[in-house]
């Protein structure tokens, strides 16, 4: 079967692209030697022989990669958005032309593609899901009750996602195993906070081409996506407000040396607001009215929801796109607010996301942890299971190894050591 031919089903914006997403999809692997040695290993041993895969992820260089890992292990993949601003489709139709992979994606598309690309994944029956926010799970749990059988588990690396997997399993609907990919620690450390800090800064740049030094930048959220973003913010000369619900995180903020205030008082000061929770409506109607005329809001969090977008809307006298990713929704009070990439992930909306070097790790994560569930069928219990220790050390010394650091180990006076009780002062 060639590429192009109609057997292979895919939605794409357009296949003539494909020379300019396979030379991007080569750059991006420069950098991500983790997953290329788990890719040649998958491809002598086939673990995912035999299975049907679907893979719901922003499709990225990145992505691509992991994709193409899957197959090489023997999986019958099928891959879509789970974001409609998040697509870059000159990957996407890489994929399809270059590597045969079933791809359902397009920048830009509706919800109603949206959904309608997530009823095409699961009427691949699949037998792992690769979820990002758990959409295609939770719509598996509510309109497709008889393919549960088919299933071995799922795997899940965004907080937003984890949120939802934790709720279904309270609930008792969540009657397979799930890995939380997102709670790595070669994940949420480097990705969340590293990778999230620098693309999220991208994308607004990219999109305003403003100014960040001397800006008061309100960083709604201290997870580990929020010290990132927060971090990288200052490093640019922004004067970095932090809001939080946690104590603790919003104490951690004020110790790192950032100003810390209740959502009421950042909206009045705030120059730029970016929402990094994986929460509803952390900026709402009531922060809205009183924002700075011209404040720039956006969001990095996993859904638009985060920004009570509805509200905006309602108060505005007119909406207008600026530039690419950037309208102006003039208010009824006279003021403006800006809104970036339609309160989706500006990150990826206006630029490419997350750097290649950091993706590595969190889908050399997603790819060992559907080996974890296959290796393990039938063994695993329903509801949420975390990345094995040892495979998450054993990313981080490929990582290391593969950038050229060596570390120390401990000695065999040391190990006896720190296993004895004896041995005190």
């Amino acid at each position: 079967m060639t590429a192009t031919s109609p057997r292979l089903k895919h939605e794409v914006k357009d296949l003539a692209l494909a020379p300019l997403g396979r030379q991007r999809i080569e750059w991006a692997g420069r950098e991500m030697p983790v997953l290329r040695q788990i890719r040649d290993r998958f491809a002598q041993e086939k673990p995912f022989a035999g299975l049907r895969l679907v893979a719901c992820a922003h499709v990225t260089t990145e992505t691509a990669h992991l994709a193409i890992a899957l197959k090489a292990g023997g999986a019958d993949a099928v891959l879509i958005a789970s974001n409609p601003l998040s697509t870059q489709d000159d990957v996407a139709a890489s994929l399809v032309v270059d590597h045969e992979i079933p791809v359902f994606a397009q920048k830009g598309e509706d919800n109603e593609t949206y959904n309608r690309h997530v009823q095409i994944a699961l009427d691949h029956r699949p037998n792992i899901i690769i979820d990002d926010g758990s959409d295609v799970v939770a719509t598996l749990i509510q309109q497709r009750q008889h393919q549960i059988a088919d299933l071995i588990g799922t795997t899940e690396e965004t907080t937003t996602g984890i949120v939802r997997l934790r709720a279904m399993f309270r609930d008792g609907v969540l009657t397979f195993p799930a890995v939380n990919v997102n709670d790595a620690d070669t994940k949420h450390f480097f990705d969340n906070r590293y990778g999230t800090g620098q693309s999220t800064l991208d994308g607004i740049i990219r999109a305003t081409n403003i100014l960040l030094a001397g800006k008061n930048i309100v960083v709604v959220g201290y997870g580990w996506c929020g010290k990132g973003t927060a971090l990288r913010a200052r490093g640019l000369g922004g004067n970095v407000i932090v809001t939080e619900i946690d104590p603790i995180k919003a104490i951690e903020a004020v110790m790192d040396g950032f100003r810390v205030l209740p959502m009421a008082e950042a909206a009045k000061v705030g120059d730029l607001f970016i929402t990094v929770t994986g929460n509803k409506h952390v900026v709402r109607g009531e922060h809205f009215d009183v924002m700075k005329d011209g404040a720039i809001v956006c969001n990095s969090g996993h859904f638009d929801l985060e920004l009570d977008l509805k509200y905006l809307a309602s108060q505005a006298k007119e909406i207008k796109e600026v530039r690419p990713f950037t309208e102006e929704y003039k208010l009824q009070n006279g003021k403006s607010v800006i809104v970036l990439g339609q309160g989706r992930l500006i990150n990826l909306a206006a630029a490419e996301g997350h750097p290649s070097a950091v993706m590595d790790m969190s889908f050399a994560n997603q790819a060992l942890a559907v080996e974890y569930l296959v290796k393990n069928k039938g063994k695993l219990a329903p509801g949420l299971h975390s990345i094995p220790t040892e495979v998450d050390q054993e990313i981080a010394r490929l990582k290391l190894q593969a950038i050229g650091i060596t570390i120390d180990t401990l000695t065999a006076d040391q190990i006896e050591y720190i296993n004895s009780w004896t041995v005190g002062t």
